[in-house]
């Protein structure tokens, strides 16, 4: 009977220890005290069926959803050290996980995060970027129309890295002088 109550004292030490690691680990990752609602992550419950509004035209599949007393706010991880200012198309990114989550739930999210590798951002959900993403996907959807498109260049690195470059009329980087 002994041996009984000293593993269930080490089974509750070791819980004990786990759940304290759990929640430092949460404090250091900046993230929100709150249930993982949704993660798209083979470590835990992949979910194969992206979310998709019928309204917008828009489906996505977010990194996490946390549910928190504000409401369920979308978490899209970044593997690289942040910029100084998060990008435009990271910023939409989260907008879209953030319409999804309105449009899916009936709830709007106050804000979504953004985690890179060094830092996190907590975007809010404001009307403007809201008005941001919906001009963005039209002008999308208007291109997809188009003969041709007129290329976005600027980011030197994501330029030179890019596949076509050194057939590229727009490139940054021209391949015959390096």
């Amino acid at each position: 009977m002994l041996w009984l109550f000293t593993l269930a004292l080490i089974l509750l030490f070791f819980g004990w220890l786990a759940s304290t690691r759990s929640r430092r680990l949460r404090l250091e990752s900046g993230l929100p005290a709150g249930r993982l609602v949704y993660a798209d992550s083979a470590d835990w419950r992949p979910n194969p069926q992206p979310f998709y509004t019928k309204t917008y035209q828009l489906s996505g599949k977010p990194d996490y959803l946390i549910e928190t007393e504000a409401g369920i706010i979308p978490v899209e991880v970044k593997s690289s050290k942040a910029p100084q200012v998060p990008y435009l198309g990271h910023l939409l990114q989260l907008a879209a996980y953030c319409l999804l989550v309105e449009e899916t739930t009936g709830r709007t999210p106050p804000h979504g995060l953004l985690k890179y590798a060094d830092a996190l951002y907590e975007v809010d959900f404001t009307p403007e970027l809201r008005r941001e993403l919906l001009e963005t996907m039209a002008a999308m959807r208007q291109a997809r129309l188009a003969e041709t498109v007129r290329r976005s260049h600027q980011q030197p690195g994501r330029c030179a890295a890019c596949g076509f470059a050194y057939v590229c009329d727009d490139a940054l980087i021209r391949w015959n002088e390096v």
